[in-house]
């Protein structure tokens, strides 16, 4: 198959803009979800040229009333010592995102929970999960919650994404999002709930996964200063990729 990178990766959102240097993304139906409202590179700025499009992006952003900038770096190069010192001198927030990759067979698998059962969400299970994920929502407001719920509705109803929810003792415990392509499955959105986590639930999720699309590449993206990465790394999957990103929110 062809080289995995970040290009297929999947984030709801259209062009908005896009030139030699960069593409414009606009996600009007969601104008609160940093990851689809966003500027992104196609080569590293100098400190100057940052400054001419994030000058672009907030006004832009200001006439929709959104109140963050977010900019996405080349993939697999680091910004400048240059432009890291105005990034910082400017109160912009900087991580870095990780592209994984891993065949179905060397995922290790767990044994079987009579506790846990994983399935495919359905019409009887979309209330469940609806509920599910606007608890999780929460965490980011209310209005993000509201908006959230009509972006999984018509999840629901793409046949090129699937959503997967698990019970713990018939209890919502944790959920998945799959985005399906002809060579490649992306895990996106694991989550367990807090009350239920260190029982497997994130790993049958992830086997569920493994199990349901055997014949593809499963990628996924993490946060390259957070925990979860370490677990990937455990479980057999290989890091392919970096990419720097900043945001910014103004009150």
């Amino acid at each position: 198959m062809k080289e995995i990178t970040f290009d297929q990766i999947y984030y709801p959102g259209h062009t908005e803009t896009e030139t030699d240097f960069y593409t414009h993304v606009h996600f009007p139906d969601m104008l609160t979800r940093y990851d689809s409202n966003f500027l992104q590179f196609k080569k590293l700025p100098t400190p100057a040229e940052f400054k001419v499009a994030a000058n672009f992006l907030r006004e832009f952003h200001q006439s929709k009333g959104q109140k963050h900038v977010k900019f996405i770096f080349p993939p697999d190069q680091k910004p400048s010592v240059e432009l890291m010192a105005l990034l910082e001198h400017e109160d912009y927030v900087t991580g870095f995102n990780e592209l994984y990759r891993i065949e179905p067979n060397q995922f290790p698998r767990l044994e079987g929970s009579p506790d846990i059962e994983i399935r495919e969400v359905i019409k009887g299970d979309l209330d469940a999960y609806l509920t599910f994920q606007y608890e999780q929502d929460m965490d980011f407001g209310t209005a993000f919650a509201d908006q959230k719920v009509s972006m999984h509705k018509r999840n629901y109803q793409n046949p090129g994404l699937m959503q997967v929810l698990a019970y713990y003792k018939g209890t919502p415990a944790g959920s998945v999002d799959v985005i399906i392509k002809d060579a490649t499955a992306e895990i996106d959105g694991l989550m367990v709930h807090e009350t239920f986590q260190k029982k497997g639930i994130g790993t049958r999720l992830q086997q569920f996964v493994m199990d349901r699309f055997h014949d593809r590449t499963i990628i996924l993206v993490a946060d390259g200063e957070d925990t979860p990465r370490q677990m990937y790394q455990k479980q057999n999957y290989r890091c392919i990729g970096f990419r720097y990103e900043v945001q910014k929110v103004y009150e």
